[in-house]
């Protein structure tokens, strides 16, 4: 409940679901360290992963790999 009687919705963990305490959890947005080393493992094994939207000069200035191309002259 918050300081006028009402209560309040907790914010949900989002590798498990459950509620989180944000000031009194030691990792957050988690509700734990193991959900947020559980979470960090997926990015690791490339399970997550952030979308690439192509552009137009990506073929240009870009090697494909992520990289770019160094002007060595």
């Amino acid at each position: 409940m918050d300081s006028s009687g009402r209560r309040t919705k907790l914010p949900r963990c989002p590798m498990c679901g459950g509620p989180v305490d944000i000031k009194a959890t030691p990792a957050p947005p988690f509700c734990s360290a193991r959900c947020q080393q559980i979470d960090l493992g997926r990015w690791l094994g490339e399970k997550h992963s952030v979308p690439h939207v192509a552009s137009s000069n990506d073929g240009e200035e870009s090697r494909g790999d992520g990289h770019g191309e160094l002007d060595e002259s």
